[in-house]
């Protein structure tokens, strides 16, 4: 296993633990409580359901090998996600010790963006803008 691979493991694992088991926990709360709100964030229960569905998901899809398009998406998911809770948990002034409801989706935010940029070709899409030999065409 070389050191890039094993950077790019530990960033995965980083952020799909709190993502997938932060989805979990959402959908729990919600089945406990259907009817209820957020209070320090005013959303509604069904609304950090929805969200607890896709973050499961997304944490699946960024683990299990091949879907190449599925783990953009699910990328892409996750890091609107972590920078939309950073911006509401700082919107209401962020709750918590030291503000740690900000911080805290800021640096998995970075592990994500890291995991993402360290994916093996397996798990690439494909290159944006191919090379083309000859220079421009008119």
């Amino acid at each position: 296993m070389t050191a890039k691979s094993i950077v790019y493991w530990t960033m995965t694992i980083l952020v799909a633990l709190p993502i997938g088991t932060g989805g979990v926990g959402q959908i729990a709360q919600y089945l406990g409580n259907p009817h209820g709100t957020v209070p320090q964030l005013g959303y509604p229960m069904y609304f950090f359901a929805i969200l607890g569905v896709w973050k499961a998901l997304g944490a699946i899809a960024i683990l299990v090998p091949g879907f190449p398009r599925l783990k953009e998406w699910a990328y892409a998911g996750i890091f609107f996600d972590l920078t939309g809770a950073a911006a509401s948990c700082a919107a209401v002034g962020g709750y918590g010790a030291y503000g740690f409801h900000v911080i805290a989706p800021l640096i998995i935010t970075g592990f994500c963006v890291a995991s993402w940029a360290l994916r093996p070709p397996s798990r690439i899409v494909g290159v944006l803008s191919p090379a083309t030999s000859g220079g421009a065409r008119t």
